[in-house]
């Protein structure tokens, strides 16, 4: 699938921990980030080419907002979006931008990119299309940069030129007229997805290549300064969409990336020294990506966005549980038996869970199905399954458990069984059971992580 340009955080400067993007006019400090993205399933029926945003306080665990529905919708051009960005401007509000181009239809050449101001990212006003040139190509996966030394914002995005996808730039004031289109980046082969930031007085370009993550550096900002540099990474399979955000709690650095076959999905790595160029990857059980989620677009924001972020779109009213040992894998019921499959996976449905209080005891906690809400996991000969409630206190018993600390990690959760005490949920062959726990791997196999 097509990915994104992006031009992010570029010459930043730190605060608590967090690389600002270059804001003079507005000097914050920031405590998380939101995401922009768009959505999609192994066989689609997630599909949803529209604004989605999530926020997270560490940058590596995200919430959804809005139920994971759309905060704002294309109204022009294709009526549909991919590749979604969000730049703070130099007066504190925010822009967004996208990709015009509603699914994939990759024969689709838009000359233009979505557009939307946004003063807080709970309103969106201004919707426009933005022309960044009139050539027989694409306009694909923007971003933007305020760049000190022209007095101007950069739009950076992949387009064709000389036979092969470059990155382009145009200039702006006001993202409502755009300079006319200039090679920004052109290393002799096809290239799209650049994401920059900006540390020690040095840039640094990412970008996809033959489904890798490259690397580039620059002394500056200027169109053709960048040379190809360090190694490309890869999670073995082919990824694009680079992101680069720094920790707000350490001298990390994360490198996002975004898959398409099999299936899609996230990938992290980190380093402590973006001159190296060497990165190592995440385990998968640092990180949460939002549900669906393609093509990410990341932001600082403070505290006080945040939260209004968290408490204006609402938290979903759904969570997902996370395997400990297998952290790819989510539970989920699949033909009424309960299980840990590697995500994604369709119906996506079928790991989403209500906690309610529990049926035999409101201190512990039952799952309902979010997609057959008449339904809980229970025990039933030890195995775990899916059932209508009869309302019997044997099957309000068998679907009541108590979430204690994780028996692996204290920071996950441990799920006991209400009726068999010294039993707990654990996977076995990856399907679910309630077991006496005894060993190290038998921790593991009870311990999860209750997230979105």
């Amino acid at each position: 699938m097509k990915r994104r340009t992006v031009l992010n955080l570029l010459g930043g400067t730190a605060v608590a921990g967090l690389l600002l993007r270059p804001e003079p006019a507005f000097a914050a400090t920031y405590a998380g980030y939101a995401m922009a993205y768009f959505t999609e399933s192994p066989s689609m029926t997630a599909a949803s080419y529209a604004l989605h945003l999530a926020v997270s306080s560490d940058g590596l665990n995200w919430t959804p907002l809005n139920q994971n529905n759309p905060v704002a919708t294309p109204t022009s051009g294709s009526r549909g979006l991919r590749d979604p960005f969000i730049l703070r401007k130099q007066d504190g509000t925010f822009v967004v931008l996208a990709t015009d181009l509603n699914g994939t239809d990759w024969t689709y050449q838009s000359q233009y990119l979505h557009v939307w101001d946004s003063a807080d990212l709970r309103t969106f006003r201004n919707y426009r299309l933005l022309k960044v040139h009139s050539l027989a190509t694409h306009a694909w996966a923007p971003e933007a940069v305020w760049d000190a030394s022209r007095g101007q914002y950069a739009v950076v995005y992949s387009a064709v030129a000389g036979g092969h996808n470059v990155l382009m730039v145009n200039y702006t004031s006001d993202f409502v007229t755009a300079s006319a289109p200039q090679t920004f980046f052109d290393p002799g082969y096809d290239v799209i997805d650049g994401d920059f930031v900006s540390a020690n007085g040095v840039n640094y370009l990412y970008f996809k290549r033959s489904s890798t993550l490259q690397g580039a550096q620059s002394g500056t900002l200027n169109p053709g300064s960048f040379t190809v540099s360090g190694s490309a990474v890869s999670p073995g399979r082919g990824v694009e969409a680079p992101e680069i955000v720094k920790s707000n709690t350490a001298n990390t650095w994360y490198l996002w990336g975004d898959t398409w076959s099999p299936n899609g999905r996230f990938f992290c790595w980190q380093t402590s020294n973006l001159a190296g160029g060497s990165w190592s990857p995440l385990n998968d059980r640092a990180y949460t990506q939002p549900l669906n989620s393609k093509h990410p677009g990341l932001t600082p924001v403070t505290a006080a966005e945040l939260a209004n972020l968290t408490s204006g779109w609402g938290t979903p009213t759904w969570n997902r549980l996370k395997s400990y040992n297998y952290p790819d894998r989510y539970v989920r019921h699949a033909n009424n038996v309960g299980r840990i499959d590697a995500y994604p996976f369709d119906p996506y449905q079928d790991q989403l869970w209500t906690l309610v209080p529990g049926l035999a005891d409101s201190v512990g906690v039952s799952f309902r199905s979010v997609n057959y809400p008449d339904r809980y996991l229970r025990h039933s000969n030890y195995a775990l399954v899916l059932n209508a409630n009869d309302n019997s206190s044997v099957f309000a018993a068998d679907a009541t458990f108590y979430k204690v600390a994780g028996l692996a990690d204290a920071s996950w959760t441990s799920l006991r069984s209400y009726n068999y005490p010294d039993r707990y949920v654990r996977h076995s062959n990856y399907v679910l059971r309630i077991d006496p726990i005894s060993t190290t791997t038998d921790k593991q196999d009870a311990t999860f992580r209750i997230g979105y």
